[in-house]
């Protein structure tokens, strides 16, 4: 049967892999190598050495292509590092234009590392693709952008802003992690490129660190490959069969993600101690049309405005018992953060203040235990503030 012809629950279970042609197993061996054996001088038979590719990474990469609706993926050994790659395209003079609300760590790589490469970087808020028009020019070469953003889950229409950006000839780039390929699929829509932190959704279970870039044009995937290969921030072979792993269950999971985050989303938007919840999936998101119509479905992630202080919001999170407080987020475990002073420290108070991020904005990444119990932690925490 062709890929083109089966639904994305089955292409997460099959694709990338059939079987080991020699053993018949039905997974990909972890082929914990370095190098390998050539038949004669220069004449490899398939591989050559594990920076450049591994048995294990390549139907990792082909999965994900699969499912992103891409000719192309690459794994690298973070979501940063897939980040550094896109970056390591531009030149001394270039200009990004990126969303003004961005993960702690990206706007972190732009304003402290590519910066002093010569990148110059403008930030706009793209949930209004028209400010886009006016921060475009000549020396523009990429756009990038989440979608939602994090940690405010604003949407971008992404086909808006891909017009808009290819009129001028820049690229676009979208960070896909918060929906992962189940819910959204950027390149169908206009992108050029696609990020995720393969840390969160796709792996799932909170044990790899990865990072992975999909595209449909072949010379730019040519350049990214020849840059993986060159600077070598590459997944090791278990890290790749874990993710690999990860994408079998990823649609029966991001079906429990959503179906949580739902009922949470629902509760919390009546509580008393709550002053606005922000989620995709409820209609009193403000871009609740354009999610209707850019994706298929809601992740586990929510934000949440704590009706107190910075002192509240400590003792509340400290008194939860089943969510987690640690960064991060995507895994089968809930969690939960403050991001002004966890995720979101590296990015400048003034800034924070201007997204609306407060000391009291509280972001959940909803797992997939029952949402009822969850919801009992969370009641039972805003029992602590009585």
């Amino acid at each position: 049967m062709d890929d083109n012809t089966l639904r994305p629950e089955t292409l997460a279970v099959h694709a990338g892999w059939k079987y080991d042609p020699q053993t018949g197993a039905v997974m990909p061996p972890i082929y914990q190598v370095s190098t390998y054996a050539q038949s004669a001088p220069g004449e490899a038979l398939g591989y050559e050495y594990s920076r450049t590719d591994n048995p294990t990474r390549t139907p990792l990469q082909a999965a994900l292509a699969v499912l992103e609706h891409a000719k192309h993926a690459l794994v690298f050994a973070s979501g940063l590092a897939a980040i550094d790659a896109v970056l390591n395209t531009l030149k001394s003079g270039d200009r990004v234009v990126a969303g003004d609300d961005l993960y702690g760590g990206t706007f972190r790589i732009f304003a402290r590392v590519a910066v002093d490469r010569g990148i110059e970087f403008s930030y706009v808020d793209l949930s209004n693709p028209e400010n886009l028009r006016t921060a475009l020019d000549e020396r523009t070469k990429l756009v990038w952008f989440e979608t939602p953003t994090n940690p405010m889950l604003k949407l971008v229409d992404i086909e808006a802003v891909a017009k808009i950006a290819h009129e001028k000839g820049a690229l676009v780039s979208v960070d896909n992690t918060f929906m992962s390929p189940m819910f959204q699929n950027p390149l169908d829509l206009g992108a050029d490129i696609v990020m995720h932190s393969m840390t969160k959704y796709i792996n799932g279970h909170s044990d790899v660190v990865m990072g992975c870039l999909m595209v449909n044009d072949t010379a730019l995937y040519d350049r990214l490959k020849f840059l993986q290969n060159a600077i070598g921030a590459v997944p090791a072979p278990m890290d790749c069969f874990l993710s690999l792993r990860g994408i079998r269950t990823l649609a029966v999971r991001m079906r429990a993600h959503q179906e949580g985050a739902n009922a949470v989303a629902k509760w919390l938007e009546s509580h008393p101690r709550v002053k606005r919840v922000i989620f995709p999936g409820l209609k009193s998101h403000p871009d609740y049309e354009l999610a209707q119509r850019q994706t298929s479905g809601n992740s586990g992630m929510i934000s949440f405005d704590l009706d107190g202080t910075l002192e509240d919001s400590r003792r509340f999170l400290s008194a939860l018992k089943l969510f987690k407080l640690a960064e991060s987020l995507g895994g089968v475990e809930s969690l939960i953060e403050l991001p002004a002073i966890m995720t979101h420290a590296s990015v400048p108070a003034e800034q924070r203040a201007q997204l609306g991020i407060t000391d009291t904005l509280v972001r959940i990444s909803v797992g997939i235990e029952h949402p009822d119990d969850l919801i009992a932690d969370l009641n039972q925490a805003f029992g602590q503030l009585a």
